[in-house]
């Protein structure tokens, strides 16, 4: 931390003493990623070294350092905090940092989507055949109570279930875990967890079991959305723009190769996370048509909307491109 912290000094010095003087880049950077398939391209970078790869043909040359956090709650603090230059997660996570950073020297936005990919609230109840029989006994696993995608899904749900003023009856039963712990406690029958709000591979397991499906993401939003993202705050990418570069190029890049290269994408998933699933089975969730890998937003919208109504964020942004970096601004995202 300390090098870290030397490094961004040095930044800043430079940067003051005038545009004659040459701006230090950073020398390392550190990116997060969650649990699931959803995080496929940010494991092709890793495991392919791209971003390195990217930087070294800027003339850069650069250190990437990878964590695995369990929910965008970690995430933000992190990236707050200066311990993280990457974050990534739910579409609600970036919104909640852009509105909370926006016109300071951080601001928060987006270097592009990971995917449009369906997230399934699924329930071992069988007493439950739709939101409105979830009672006091049920506890429904989210990544991060109030703020995760997960979260913001049910949400919006009970709002459409119940009236805008409902959007929070279902909180309560809400507990945060991370993917791979909720589903274990949900196959376990053991009653700790009665409902999972889950992503791949996660979701197919669980309904491989024969578990119920009540609610899902493109119901909810009106159709195929982006479910995950990858953020940065403005001063990062300011202050160092071949990194930044190099992150974008090598994000491009993987996600590219995932959709050229389904069968070796699954095997390099299996590799890194030592997942039960079988190769046919990763391969089939890639080769789902509900599963699409690609770097444009879609219906962020509707979400930047629904959170400024039920008051988690002041103001909306005036259209997508206001959460993202410009990057991505040619894309035909929503």
């Amino acid at each position: 931390m300390k090098k870290v912290f030397g490094i961004a000094l040095l930044a800043a010095t430079l940067v003051t003493a005038g545009p004659q003087r040459a701006r230090a880049e950073v020398g390392e950077v550190r990116a997060a990623q969650q649990y699931g398939l959803s995080y496929l391209a940010l494991m092709v970078m890793e495991d392919q070294k791209l971003i390195e790869k990217k930087a070294k043909e800027g003339g850069l040359d650069l250190k990437v350092v990878w964590a695995k956090l369990g929910g965008p709650a970690a995430m933000n603090d992190a990236l707050l905090s200066g311990s993280l230059d990457f974050a990534s997660g739910g579409v609600p996570g970036l919104i909640t940092l852009w509105s909370k950073t926006k016109g300071s020297p951080l601001a928060v936005r987006g270097v592009g989507a990971l995917n449009n990919m369906p997230v399934e609230l699924i329930t071992s109840n069988p007493n439950v055949k739709s939101i409105r029989d979830f009672t006091e006994k049920d506890k429904i696993a989210v990544t991060s109570v109030k703020v995760s995608t997960q979260a913001m899904l049910l949400e919006q749900a009970a709002a459409k279930e119940w009236g805008k003023e409902s959007f929070a009856k279902l909180d309560p039963l809400t507990v945060s875990l991370p993917h791979p712990e909720a589903m274990t406690a949900l196959l376990s029958g053991s009653g700790a967890i009665t409902a999972h709000f889950a992503s791949p591979p996660f979701s197919y397991t669980e309904k491989a079991k024969g578990f119920r499906v009540v609610a899902k993401n493109y119901d909810i939003l009106g159709g195929p959305a982006t479910f995950n993202v990858v953020w940065t705050t403005t001063k990062f990418a300011d202050a160092n723009p071949k990194a930044y570069a190099a992150f974008a190029s090598a994000f491009a890049e993987a996600t590219d190769w995932i959709n050229k290269n389904k069968q070796p994408a699954a095997e390099l998933y299996k590799r890194m996370t030592g997942t039960t699933e079988t190769l046919d089975q990763l391969l089939q969730m890639l080769n789902d048509p509900e599963i699409t890998m690609t770097l444009t937003p879609m219906r962020t919208m509707v979400t930047a909307e629904f959170m400024e109504q039920i008051g988690t964020i002041k103001q909306k942004p005036s259209s997508w491109k206001d959460l993202f970096f410009p990057n991505v601004h040619n894309l035909p995202g929503s």
